[in-house]
């Protein structure tokens, strides 16, 4: 019990205002519509991994333009705008204060929906930067960090003028997000800017590939699971009515959790060119990350001790009692898919789409879908329409999980082992990657079924709750009243606590936040952009001709990265399947990097000069004439659309200033170099029976595909 003492001024009269719920109501409303949107282009993608006839032979509609579409439309328009609205809601109720702008609120919802609308816009051109969550080109990236600072301003200004002394543990989460996602935004989207909608990624190689995965697993932590925490943290206890099980535990679980997770990034690339001290140390800390989050998990689970009752009658609860075990065991999965002996079989494979599926399904979804079904009646002060509905949705959804992550996980168990298997006489035994895929069909059927199940039971929630909505009165402007701050507070007693220092103190917890998570990102950036012998330089490694490129660029653009690795690890399966292990040094000239992290197609690291141009003519045609039963999708406008060279002069400028040695005088001679290059590639196609003018865009992406890996062998052959 807090107690006061005697110098402590008399109670200060009841201010009355009003909280804001016009705002969480816009952000919950964006929540349901890009939820449901985002899910459908997941369905829609799954069954393109077993139908390449979804793919709609359209240029704008194929797997590789619409998986980003997906993942940016679940991640950032669905969960993004849950986060918002969480926040905006127990953010105003947590501190008896009203927003502190509400024209900064607008400024915020709006302006994230213009940038969602980008992202829709872009992605399926093929406007890509093609680095993993954070595909949107160099203009959209500029207006995420204007809109994250005003949303910042709005938090830290409301947190200023509050009446309510001590900062809630889900404000710290809050807080640790804000500060943690604008260093990962601003840090990974340098870039040189082309044009208007191209850039190229400032880093190459190997540090584009760490600086990636540093903010790629970050983005993860810090926007998928600390707001969510925090999140946890206020609408668990309120459903349940039960008090935080432990605060202690609370302190010990933020801390832990910010310094270490910021660390594990490495665990992404485990045996590729990454330098081995980086792989030690995002294993070690991925191992122990394993202890804050169980600790999170544990402390709101324990929380509702006494309320199991409750949670047997009540579906919010039910969702989150699920989504928090679902937490718990992604984040006993993560660490496990850590250690490299695990790693070796799991990564590349579909294991790793179970893995991030059971979170983003079971942790962010379903405790979306429970706070939705809290603040929509709280909002429109009635009952929700159907609590039969709700609990259809519940069953509906943890069935949808687990027709998902179980093929998901059998399929790659199936894929790593396939991969790895020898004969007795010691040759592979599954020499052809397509003899895997087509293994894997059934399991990615299923998959497609969950997703459909999952979407059934989202569509059942929008509809409940608009009819709650429906059958309600909004109140726009709450009404509160509670007293003001009052300066001249002493506390003492258990009062006194160490801890209170930061909680009542936002500015220092922001910066207690931003020195924690700068430790590990310091430590582990810095000496691989300083230390020369991370990336070791090889003498055979020329930068690309302007026509390949141009190549590069479409294949970008296609987002063959999303499906294809180049990334040649060294296993003896992996060298007998597709050559010689990668190097780092093989890799310096590339902005950016293109190790991909999903094998749905092989590793094309190796495939220059592996098969004549006229196959890869026919193959980006119809695959399935060149591999029988590919669900490739087909590429025919490559061989129609007239390859655009107006910009190829700025982007070797753009490239020379990021350090590729292009001089002033191959820059002058970019157009006539490509156009002779291509031109030697249209005469070896008609040699081969194939007549295709020169200026064609398939021409491009031939001399991408046979240079790739081909340097190293010119350095092989000098050893000789």
């Amino acid at each position: 019990m807090i107690s006061y003492s005697s110098t402590e001024i008399a109670p200060p009269k009841l201010e009355r205002f009003a909280y804001d719920n016009k705002v969480v109501k816009a952000f919950s409303i964006a929540t349901i519509i890009w939820g449901l949107i985002g899910m459908l282009v997941g369905v829609i993608a799954a069954t393109q991994l077993f139908q390449p006839a979804m793919n709609m032979d359209n240029q704008y509609t194929t797997f590789g333009r619409i998986r980003p579409l997906h993942t940016n439309a679940v991640i950032f328009a669905f969960v993004g705008n849950a986060i918002f609205m969480g926040v905006y809601y127990s953010l105003q109720r947590l501190l008896k204060a009203r927003m502190f702008s509400d024209v900064l609120s607008w400024i915020h919802f709006w302006g994230w929906q213009l940038i969602i609308v980008s992202a829709v816009a872009t992605l399926p051109l093929g406007i890509t930067s093609s680095k993993e969550y954070a595909e949107l080109e160099w203009p959209i990236d500029i207006a995420i960090t204007i809109i994250w600072v005003v949303f910042g301003i709005n938090m830290f200004g409301t947190i200023i003028k509050r009446r309510e002394r001590h900062l809630y543990v889900g404000i710290w989460f809050y807080i640790a997000t804000f500060i943690t996602v604008a260093v990962l935004h601003v840090v990974n989207s340098f870039s040189i800017p082309v044009t208007f909608l191209k850039s190229y990624s400032m880093y190459a190689g190997v540090q584009d590939a760490l600086v990636q995965w540093w903010y790629g697993h970050n983005a993860v932590a810090f926007f998928l699971t600390t707001p969510y925490l925090g999140l946890m943290y206020y609408y668990l206890p309120k459903m349940a009515n039960r008090p935080v099980y432990s605060y202690k535990l609370s302190i010990l679980h933020f801390w832990s959790l910010i310094f270490i997770y910021i660390w594990a990034g490495p665990h992404h690339l485990l045996y590729t060119s990454l330098p081995d001290w980086a792989q030690s140390l995002g294993t070690a800390f991925s191992i122990m990350l394993i202890a804050p989050s169980w600790g999170g998990m544990i402390n709101g689970l324990l929380t509702l001790r006494g309320a199991w009752d409750k949670v047997r009658e009540d579906a919010r609860l039910k969702f989150m009692v699920v989504g928090v075990t679902a937490y718990g065991m992604a984040t006993f999965e993560g660490p496990m898919l850590s250690l490299k002996n695990v790693n070796a079989i799991g990564h590349f494979t579909d294991w790793i789409v179970a893995h991030v599926h059971v979170g983003a399904l079971g942790w962010n979804g379903f405790l979306t879908f429970a706070i939705l079904y809290y603040l929509i009646p709280k909002m429109w002060k009635t009952e929700i329409y159907s609590k039969r509905m709700m609990n259809i949705h519940f069953w509906l959804g943890t069935l949808g999980i687990l027709f998902y992550a179980v093929p998901m996980y059998i399929s790659g168990f199936t894929q790593g082992m396939m991969w790895k298997e020898f004969t007795p006489e010691g040759t592979l035994k599954y020499p052809a990657f397509l003899e895997t895929t087509l293994q894997l069909l059934p399991m990615h059927m299923m998959r497609a079924i969950g997703g459909a199940i999952y979407l059934l039971g989202a569509i059942l929630m929008a509809y409940n709750l608009f009819k709650t909505m429906a059958k309600g009165s909004f109140v726009a402007n709450e009404s509160a009243e509670a007293p003001a701050l009052e300066k001249a507070y002493v506390p003492t007693g258990e009062d006194t606590y160490w801890h209170r220092v930061f909680e009542r103190r936002p500015m220092q917890l922001l910066a207690g936040s931003l020195i924690v998570i700068l430790i590990g990102t310091v430590l582990e950036l810095i000496p691989t952009f300083t230390v020369e012998s991370n990336v070791q330089t090889i003498a055979s490694v020329q930068p690309y001709t302007p026509l390949e490129l141009q190549g590069r660029d479409l294949y970008i653009r296609e987002g063959c990265n999303n499906c294809h690795s180049q990334m040649v690890r060294p296993f003896r399966s992996e060298t007998e399947r597709y050559g010689e292990y990668s190097k780092a040094g093989e890799f310096v000239y590339d902005h950016p990097f293109l190790w991909g992290s999903k094998r749905t197609g092989p590793d094309l690291h190796r495939e220059g000069a592996k098969y004549p141009d006229s196959w890869h003519y026919h193959h980006m045609n119809d695959p399935t004439s060149m591999s029988p039963g590919s669900i490739m999708p087909a590429y025919p406008w490559l061989l129609t659309q007239k390859l655009d060279n107006s910009t190829l002069e700025a982007k070797l400028k753009a490239m020379q200033s990021l350090g590729v040695p292009y001089d002033d005088y191959a820059i002058s001679q970019a157009s006539a170099d490509a156009e002779q290059q291509a031109e030697a590639i249209s005469v070896r196609l008609k040699q081969e029976g194939i007549k295709v003018k020169s200026d064609k865009e398939i021409v491009a992406l031939i001399a991408y595909l046979q240079r790739l890996g081909t340097d190293i062998k010119k350095d092989e052959a000098a050893l000789k």
